[in-house]
């Protein structure tokens, strides 16, 4: 006769969470999310909800999927956060939004609940250049909650971080050290201080916050070569542009830049002339050589040399009507009139060729005679994506 078997229920209770059957409550995280009446995904479930929300479409195509979705990661635990800010990497920005949105929910409920962030995984997802500059941000973020002192630290080695993002930060530190020394009257250190911020900013306000320090401190900036801008031109005109007629128009320098001809222009024949932006922010002026005219097109050419083929953005502000050639290839163009401009208004990534790089801007001047409308102007560099100027011979 068989003695029926006694197993310990501390047994039972252990193979059974094994195996999944049932959940174990270890720790506050986990009692928050089964108070919630949801289970945290597993990496599998985790990856796919990942994919879904990476498949979300522009228009709002997937939506309800990605809802689903992002409440599948919303649940999960700290060991979710690195693995989702691996998924924004080449992620939309419609993406990018949903999966931050989740981290940020596993990140509330994990300091609620008094849990530690992973520190040190953050930390070496950080060291990885190549990941989402939103992401890294993130990261440093992450880090910044959970370990001020340590963020503050790394925050030093990142003075020349390809993320502008952090960067910004960075310089930001730089300036505040050199404006301190500058209160102390120690003139040199602070100079040393503001150029070495100079060197690595690239946001317009701050450098333009350093060059007025500088300049206060008797070591005024030369803000068109800070910024790159490309200067010498070649610059024909004025066309007609009465009733906005100019920009749609094809006029002969579109079809074929001859930088000795003579054309026929609103007021009669029109050559090329020399024109050389001496200002601080580049601006192409066509006001003074082509006429302070109204109802107007004009055309400005230069060529750069490059030693190598390399990716480029071109990087143009104007408050006028223009359009944009890089070798002879059509970019974009913008049919609108003193709608307001900033440097770097419209990024366009191109890439340089070895040798003879050329550049045509059509811009157009409309009717308009308030004092506001005058501006018949352009600006333009090339740099890299983060924004440094690419620095390259004109010919």
């Amino acid at each position: 006769m068989n003695r029926p078997v006694h197993v310990h229920p501390f047994l039972v209770f252990a193979i059974l969470a094994f195996f999944n059957f049932m959940p174990i409550a270890a720790g506050p995280a986990n009692a928050a999310v089964a108070a919630s009446g949801t289970n945290p995904p597993r990496a599998a479930e985790r990856d796919r909800a990942i994919q879904i929300i990476r498949a979300v479409g522009a228009e709002g195509q997937g939506n309800e999927k990605a809802t689903a979705a992002w409440k599948e990661l919303s649940a999960g635990d700290v060991g979710f956060i690195v693995p989702i800010l691996d998924g924004m990497d080449g992620a939309s920005p419609l993406a990018l939004n949903w999966l931050r949105s989740a981290v940020d929910t596993i990140t509330a409920r994990a300091l609620s609940a008094k849990q530690p962030l992973p520190v040190a995984a953050l930390e070496k997802y950080l060291a990885i250049h190549s990941h989402a500059p939103r992401a890294r941000r993130l990261a440093y973020e992450l880090i910044a909650r959970a370990d001020p002192t340590r963020a503050a630290e790394l925050m030093k080695d990142m003075l020349n971080d390809p993320s502008n993002e952090l960067r910004r930060d960075a310089v930001g530190q730089v300036i505040d050290r050199a404006k301190v020394l500058a209160a102390e009257k120690k003139k040199d250190a602070a100079v040393d201080q503001f150029a070495k911020a100079l060197q690595a900013a690239r946001d317009v306000d701050q450098v333009e916050t350093i060059a007025k320090a500088m300049k206060e401190l008797g070591q005024p900036v030369n803000l068109s070569h800070v910024f790159g801008w490309l200067a010498d031109w070649k610059v024909v005109g004025p066309f007609n542009n009465v009733g906005g007629v100019g920009f749609a128009e094809t006029f002969p320098p579109e079809t074929k830049v001859d930088l000795q001809a003579e054309h026929t222009g609103k007021q009669g024949p029109v050559r090329w002339v020399s024109l050389s932006a001496t200002n601080d922010y580049g601006l192409v002026d066509l006001n003074g050589p082509l006429g302070a005219l109204k109802g107007v097109t004009g055309y400005a050419y230069t060529e750069v040399i490059s030693k190598e083929s390399r990716p480029v953005e071109l990087r143009l502000g104007s408050k006028n009507g223009w359009k944009l050639w890089f070798n002879g290839a059509f970019i974009f163009g913008r049919d609108e009139y003193h709608r307001g401009a900033e440097i770097d208004q419209y990024r366009f990534p191109v890439t340089l060729k070895p040798g003879r790089n050329t550049i045509l801007v059509k811009v157009c001047q409309n009717e308009q005679t308030e004092d506001w409308t005058k501006e018949w102007e352009f600006q333009l560099r090339i740099t890299d994506a983060e924004g440094t100027p690419v620095r390259l011979a004109t010919r």
